[in-house]
């Protein structure tokens, strides 16, 4: 699918209009109850209840994440603050915001190689305090971090024009689309520094220092206007030479039974024509089966876009206008169990793409996550080095008791001859 998003960006056709109104293949389904049992089933969808299993493997794929992502939130604390230092009282003031459980000198000792201490003024007529900087070792990763931006680029351009297709108008708030940017992989900077450069795609609207911003597509480039879906679809007819219809990967977890009704349910849901997310879908009715097929093919495509193939619900929730979302957005999570899985992890519903992972671990990787596996490696680095100095510390200790022990029995030796000398 990356190499898929690559190529397609490549073949842009940069002059062509936004089009709200492209080649429709929506199918209008909507017969009354006397009419269709379909409809009847359909239509008591919130009624249906799909019992929730915990799935460990998925739950361990983001509880791995916690440490890192703990160690990140406070290097990138530092790197907001005026030339990458910071006084660490000032740090630790901070300390519960960040979610830091320990103090900021503990914290720093688990993780070292992120930070170099020295003293410093904080004005000139006080004394020296501690204070942080960017290691050597942080900033090689910083500028190798910068790299892997660069080189993909176009990857994150090409994202950010498919949230926008999926967009109703084609418009989204610049706010909303930075509360994003780390789960799609968007560099800090994206709307300063990246938007400018593509006049020929975006438009930034509105006032950004009143948070009343909005980024506009300007041209619709019908190569990304393609699924995930729709591309496995399109591939896998190409192998066999047989025309295969788009459809979603559905694997129940184990232990999962369904009750008949809703095995029904779920039988003529499927049967349904799949509609893409990037077709218009202003027509359809909210509560229509049409709208839920839509949906569930929206989030499918916003979770393969994202770089962990998951997304916490309540960030998904902040686009239910753009995204035309019911209020009751989440359940369709639980009600597709064998598409999504609900995680509770860290007191958050987290949305998982389950035909993303093998197990806890992702299948396809996207090219970004290469920042995050190089961040780990930092880390685990400077935790390998603090074992080693523990071991070390703690073999000198054994060391020293060793030492004292033979010196105390050398000293006892020399006691008892010399109470023999006296005796003789």
């Amino acid at each position: 699918m990356l190499s898929a998003l690559k190529a397609s960006l490549l073949s842009r056709n940069s002059s062509s209009a936004v089009s709200t109104n492209s080649s429709s293949v929506l199918h209008t389904f909507l017969p009354s109850c006397s009419g269709s049992n379909h409809w009847c089933r359909f239509a008591s969808i919130s009624s249906l209840k799909v019992p929730w299993r915990k799935d460990r493997q998925l739950d361990e794929a983001i509880e791995q994440d916690k440490a890192w992502r703990l160690c990140n939130k406070v290097v990138k604390e530092v790197l907001n603050e005026p030339g990458h230092v910071i006084p660490l009282r000032y740090l630790e003031k901070r300390r519960e915001r960040l979610r830091v459980a320990v103090k900021i000198e503990t914290f720093l000792d688990r993780n070292p190689g992120l930070f170099d201490v020295y003293l410093d003024k904080i004005k000139p007529t006080t004394l020296p305090v501690p204070f942080l900087r960017v290691s050597g070792r942080l900033q090689s990763f910083l500028d190798e971090e910068k790299q892997i931006r660069d080189d993909n680029e176009q990857l994150v351009v090409a994202k950010l024009c498919k949230l926008l297709m999926m967009c109703k108008n084609k418009v989204a708030s610049a706010e909303k689309l930075g509360d994003v940017k780390r789960e799609f992989g968007f560099p800090n900077d994206f709307m300063c520094n990246l938007i400018p450069k593509y006049p020929n795609l975006f438009r930034l609207v509105g006032s950004p220092d009143e948070g009343k911003s909005y980024l506009e597509l300007v041209s619709w480039n019908p190569a990304f206007a393609k699924s995930v879906i729709e591309q496995r679809a399109e591939e896998a007819s190409n192998l066999t030479g047989i025309r295969i219809r788009p459809s979603f990967n559905v694997k129940l977890p184990k232990g999962v039974l369904l009750k008949k009704e809703m095995r029904e349910w779920v039988r003529d849901w499927m049967e349904l024509p799949y509609i893409s997310p990037y077709e218009d879908a202003s027509q359809l009715d909210q509560a229509s089966p049409e709208m839920e097929k839509r949906t569930v093919g929206v989030f499918h495509e916003l979770l393969s876009l994202s770089l962990l193939k998951r997304m916490p619900v309540p960030i998904l929730g902040k686009f239910k206008e753009e995204y035309r979302f019911s209020n009751a957005f989440p359940n369709v999570f639980t009600r597709h169990s064998g598409i999504f899985y609900t995680s509770l992890k860290g007191g958050i519903k987290t949305a998982v793409l389950r035909e993303a992972y093998e197990n806890d671990q992702l299948i396809d990787r996207d090219p970004l996550l290469a920042i995050k596996d190089k961040f780990i490696e930092l880390v685990k680095e400077g935790h390998r080095e603090r074992e080693e100095q523990v071991r070390l510390k703690r073999e000198a200790a054994q060391n020293d008791k060793k030492q004292v022990a033979a010196e105390d029995v050398h000293l006892g030796s020399e006691q008892g001859s010399e109470s023999c000398d006296e005796t003789i």
